[in-house]
């Protein structure tokens, strides 16, 4: 996520020194990271070395940062900066993790930690991630910010939990899997715009347009997420396609395809769901679900979402900074990665 990306997305509405911002705190952020990953012991240093050398879009502490300056408070940028490393070490300690559970192979192209260093020792290390995460936090000292952290570190495990919980149900009901990407992934970005209206001592008003819209964009993060894991480039996603239906996880694109296929191309459907789908079988589901106007439908549901966060971020003044969240609204639903 770049100043150049956001400059094409704004149509020059925004002013370039403020898009310059971007890259400098993204830069100091990565900087941040680095040291606090560095550990003296040396398996630790690794993990966390080659688990952020792979890169990632930094949305979390970029949330932090375009939230305490969209509310136009004075707040202190360091400290931004230190918590929003601390969430993005809850981040890359869920990614790790993830990878160890789903048993893949690579992450955004190159080999996962566990597959890099063997499970164990990408648990153990994803740990560590997490309480150095704990310890940032309790340093900041804010007990109303930890409480909403902690909060959100409890729904995003939850969430993950109860993903779990419903693998393998073709049957499952769209509101049951929305409550799943509530948990799991827009709790945490909803956290984050909080915590940048926390540090900015912004009106609770303010705090809980942060939240709506950070709700609303992490929804929509998802289920672009869900729909690039069909359809998305494996050059730019890093990732195999339909890595969801093989493991049997029902998201919006299969979803909404469902009612869309006649009863023989439903047992297919359904006899193939997490049970050894082969690569032709991948293709001719995708192309059913692009066909038949699943992504269109799953893409429109998205929409809704940015739509809403949008409708959300009216109720902080207008300014620059408040433009940028909606910058990054806009840039959830056309990435490709």
């Amino acid at each position: 996520m770049t100043a150049s990306v956001f400059n094409i997305l704004t149509h020059g509405r925004v002013q370039p020194d403020l898009l310059e911002q971007v890259n400098v705190e993204v830069a100091l952020v990565e900087e941040e990271l680095r040291h606090q990953i560095d550990s003296a012991v040396d398996l630790v240093h690794k993990v966390g070395k080659h688990t952020l050398d792979a890169g990632g879009k930094r949305l979390r502490p970029a949330f932090v940062g375009l939230a305490a300056k969209a509310t136009g408070l004075p707040y202190d940028p360091i400290r931004a900066r230190k918590l929003g490393t601390a969430l993005e070490m809850v981040h890359m300690a869920t990614l790790i993790h993830d990878d160890v559970i789903d048993n893949s192979a690579t992450r955004r192209g190159r080999p996962t930690a566990a597959q890099e260093f063997g499970n164990t020792a990408s648990i153990l290390c994803g740990d560590v991630l997490l309480a150095k995460s704990m310890m940032l936090m309790a340093r900041d000292g804010d007990v109303s910010l930890i409480r909403t952290v902690s909060e959100a570190v409890v729904d995003m495990a939850e969430g993950e939990v109860r993903e779990l919980e419903l693998r393998g149900d073709f049957d499952l009901d769209e509101a049951i899997h929305l409550g799943v990407l509530r948990l799991k992934t827009a709790s945490f970005i909803e956290c984050c715009c909080e915590v940048g209206g926390i540090i900015a001592k912004a009106e609770p008003a303010v705090c809980q347009a942060l939240r709506d819209y950070g709700y609303h964009v992490g929804m929509a993060f998802q289920i672009v997420d869900d729909i690039l894991d069909y359809r998305g480039d494996k050059a730019k996603t890093g990732k195999p396609i339909a890595t969801d239906f093989k493991e049997g996880q029902a998201t919006l694109p299969l979803i909404y395809l469902r009612p869309l296929l006649s009863e023989a191309e439903m047992t297919i459907a359904r006899r193939r769901f997490g049970n050894g789908v082969s690569d032709d079988e991948v293709r001719m589901i995708v192309d059913w679900m692009d066909t038949r106007g699943a992504f269109a439908k799953a893409e429109a549901e998205a929409r809704k979402h940015i739509a809403l966060a949008l409708t959300a971020v009216q109720e902080i003044s207008p300014s620059p900074s408040r433009d940028l969240l909606s910058t990054v609204a806009e840039y959830v639903v056309l990435r490709q990665a």
